[in-house]
């Protein structure tokens, strides 16, 4: 379903990518509001809202997600769907790069190629586009830096999506109220259908969540790391074959390199993770 965003979006002009952005907050919100209740989950909500730390961590939460949000809206409706998604294969290798910087987690050998290897093919992306892949860069860095203050939080999925998206709604109301105010809304100016897709922005950003959580409790991580490549994979193929975006041949290599350190990484990573369980079960037995 993540993979499959950049074909909604579009569907929302002539919606502006900020609008978008204030609607998708503001439905999400009201989603996530009815899981909580159906899932009864009210009682894990007031528990999170109860720890000063945690507020805090999620207001910071909130103020990442809505940058990634707002750039990933931004990118796909102005034809940047390929850079999109360079920032969520360049994901994972930020997140190790913020494990050694802020827990202090050491890389081994493979690891500080993969690293180095990713670090260059931005390089070879900067002199292809003529500027750094910036779009990439905010994507993968905001949403590396949300996954490490979540980690900090310790707030389940659907509580900490109902705290952020309630932190971030008040901004949002203010701007559609303004937008209303001043004739520049497309709510309800422009269809009945175009108002039922900004209401569906709520149910599109919840069900995969939903999704992935349920998941993540059925399924090694092994397994959930390597599937999460479906996303940007599934968002290059419609970059290229559905939005028909140009790969000029630095680019390809570009990409090749991002691909061959991912390779590394996750292929070190099993490698790494076997090493370990042989270890430990005979000490087990």
């Amino acid at each position: 379903m993540w993979g499959f965003f950049p074909l909604y979006w579009p569907l929302l002009e002539p919606s502006t990518p900020v609008e978008i952005l204030a609607h998708r907050i503001v439905w999400s919100l009201l989603v996530i509001t009815v899981v909580v209740v159906a899932m009864r989950r009210t009682s894990r909500l007031r528990a999170t809202l109860a720890v000063r730390r945690t507020r805090r961590l999620l207001v910071l939460a909130a103020a990442l997600i809505t940058i990634n949000w707002g750039t990933y809206i931004w990118g796909v409706n102005n034809g940047h769907v390929v850079e999109t998604s360079l920032g969520y294969f360049i994901n994972p290798l930020v997140s190790v790069g913020l494990g050694v910087l802020v827990f202090g987690e050491r890389l081994r050998r493979i690891q500080w190629v993969a690293i180095g290897l990713a670090g260059l093919a931005v390089l070879v992306l900067t002199v292809d586009y003529g500027r750094p892949p910036w779009i990439a860069l905010i994507l993968g860095f905001s949403f590396g830096c949300y996954g490490l203050v979540k980690k900090k939080a310790s707030a389940g999925a659907v509580e900490s999506l109902a705290v952020e998206t309630a932190v971030m709604t008040p901004v949002a109301l203010t701007y559609l109220t303004f937008l209303g105010v001043t004739g520049a809304a497309t709510f309800g100016t422009s269809g009945a259908l175009h108002a039922v897709l900004l209401v569906g922005t709520g149910a599109i950003t919840v069900l995969p969540l939903l999704c992935f959580g349920a998941a993540a409790t059925r399924i090694p991580l092994s397994s959930l790391g390597l599937m999460q490549y479906v996303t940007p994979t599934t968002q290059f193929i419609l970059g290229l074959v559905v939005f028909g975006e140009p790969m000029p041949p630095t680019r390809w290599i570009g990409f090749v390199m991002i691909w061959l350190a991912l390779a590394l990484y996750t292929g070190e990573a099993l490698k790494h993770r076997r090493t370990l369980r042989r270890s430990v079960q005979p000490a087990a037995a």
